[in-house]
């Protein structure tokens, strides 16, 4: 992730495999049989601008997923627990995948460190001790506590998950000004305005939770895409007899809640980090 800061930034925190199947413009599932009860959630389908490069990402980085995969086991267990215990999408933990390949001694260039790349400052002021003996980035609980804290915010500033994802790789800045420069905050009319570091980071998690789930969720999905899913999902429920979701209730709104306010002043550089990355 990079952190984003020109001259003096305001940041409100809240609260302390296989192969893809692709059939036109949609990626069905690659593992399993589908469940076609009439109850079954309907599928997430890939967005036809991402399909040629998921197909070829999986392809040629299938050896390295495949080892990610392996050791995720244990901590995608605990990732779960913590993005649960914030109201987050357990599927967020798939950035992880894309910051580090879950390597917690990951370290880039310009210092971010960890599982989830955080910088120094950043991660001090989400509650994590950094030394030069010490640095809490390296641990996988407590590091992925601090990203779910700082992703909790960026979504409650946001709203939308596609922007949050490109947030954390940039920062808030480039993600802003895309979204005057379109005129939109639809993520898929506004890409062309961000770097393209931040447009390759959207893509690759896309492709790897395709790789891992076979399917997309709200975090592969723009508002106004999550908002008819859900709408699509309740109507479902609802002809069988099954409590709909409402928007108070779903997982992706509790994410907006804000328990508490913290207002952090930072002054710094403008720092665009490349995050670890399979090839």
């Amino acid at each position: 992730m990079s952190f984003f800061c020109q001259g003096i930034y305001l940041f409100v925190a809240a609260t302390n495999g296989g192969n893809l199947n692709l059939h036109g413009d949609r990626v069905s599932s690659f593992s399993g049989n589908p469940d076609t009860s009439a109850t079954a959630a309907p599928k997430v389908y890939m967005n036809a601008r991402v399909e040629k490069y998921a197909s070829n990402y999986i392809k040629n980085n299938s050896e390295a997923l495949l080892m990610v995969k392996g050791r995720s086991v244990n901590c995608f267990d605990m990732m779960d627990s913590v993005f649960t215990s914030y109201g987050l999408p357990k599927e967020l933990k798939y950035l992880a995948v894309v910051e580090s390949e879950l390597n917690p001694n990951a370290l880039s260039h310009v210092g971010a460190a960890g599982p989830w790349q955080l910088m120094p400052a950043t991660a001090r002021l989400l509650g994590l001790k950094v030394t030069r003996k010490y640095d809490e980035r390296k641990y996988f609980k407590k590091s992925t506590i601090a990203a779910a804290r700082y992703i909790k915010d960026l979504y409650g500033e946001f709203g939308d998950w596609l922007l949050v994802l490109a947030a954390y790789n940039g920062g808030p800045g480039p993600v802003y000004k895309a979204i005057r420069k379109s005129g939109s905050h639809n993520y898929w009319k506004l890409q062309a305005f961000l770097p393209a570091e931040t447009r390759g980071h959207i893509k690759r998690f896309i492709s790897i939770h395709y790789f891992f789930e076979g399917n997309g969720s709200v975090t592969t999905l723009t508002k106004t895409e999550m908002n008819n899913y859900l709408k699509t999902l309740a109507t479902i429920k609802s002809k069988n007899n099954v409590s709909p979701i409402s928007k108070k209730d779903d997982i992706s709104s509790a994410a907006s809640h804000k328990d508490n306010t913290v207002l952090i002043k930072i002054a710094a550089e403008i720092v665009m980090i490349n995050p670890l990355k399979l090839n």
